[in-house]
């Protein structure tokens, strides 16, 4: 029988392994900010309030995480199950060789990293260098990328164009001509790319800081 402590640190542990604090989880999934939160488990009561089934769906698919893999939250303890995932630094992923056409790590080189698990098998990992993601991402922070999981405006992604230049920013827009991008750091401008000159973008799903 699930426990309303299971269940809540469940979704304590998506969130962290989406690298989200449990109000930014709610906010991804389009829900009130506060659904999450720690306030919200109990009412004035005293009695225990338990997650809505909405919720818990709406969270999962914002994060492209399946009901198994949550039921595995909810049994791992305090523990996040973790596996091996490629890595590469972002100079290096700027070569070719590295990723196919549809931006799934390809080839050799890659090393390998214990990262928190997740359902896409392509996951990869990318390791930031320099000041240019400051200060969302640090020099040797390492990023997890997806690039099966959906994209929505507002998410953090991976962008690689034509031309081999690869960057971290947030999606702002997309539309068929272009995509326009948020820099993290506000001393590097916002860029608009042409979309025949985008080869691919993959969402971050988390970050080891």
């Amino acid at each position: 029988m699930l426990t309303h402590a299971q269940v809540w640190s469940a979704i304590d542990r998506l969130a962290a392994r989406a690298g989200l604090s449990a109000s930014g989880l709610a906010r991804r999934a389009g829900l009130d900010p506060t659904t999450f939160n720690k306030s919200k488990r109990i009412t004035a009561a005293g009695r225990a309030r338990w997650p809505s089934t909405e919720s818990i769906s709406k969270a999962l698919a914002a994060t492209g995480t399946s009901i198994e893999a949550f039921v595995g939250l909810i049994q791992g303890g305090g523990a996040t199950p973790t596996r091996g995932v490629p890595l590469l630094g972002f100079a290096e992923a700027g070569a070719g060789g590295y990723f196919d056409d549809g931006g799934f790590p390809a080839g050799a080189g890659w090393d390998e990293i214990a990262f928190p698990a997740v359902d896409d098998t392509h996951a990869y990992a990318l390791e930031v260098s320099g000041q240019s993601m400051e200060p969302a991402y640090r020099d040797g922070d390492v990023i997890l990328v997806s690039p099966a999981a959906p994209i929505r405006r507002g998410d953090r992604v991976v962008v690689k164009t034509r031309d081999g230049e690869v960057m971290a920013k947030e999606l702002k827009r997309s539309t068929a001509k272009s995509i326009e991008l948020k820099s993290l750091n506000a001393q590097h401008p916002d860029r608009t790319i042409a979309t025949e000159d985008v080869l691919w973008v993959a969402r971050i799903l988390w970050a080891s800081q």
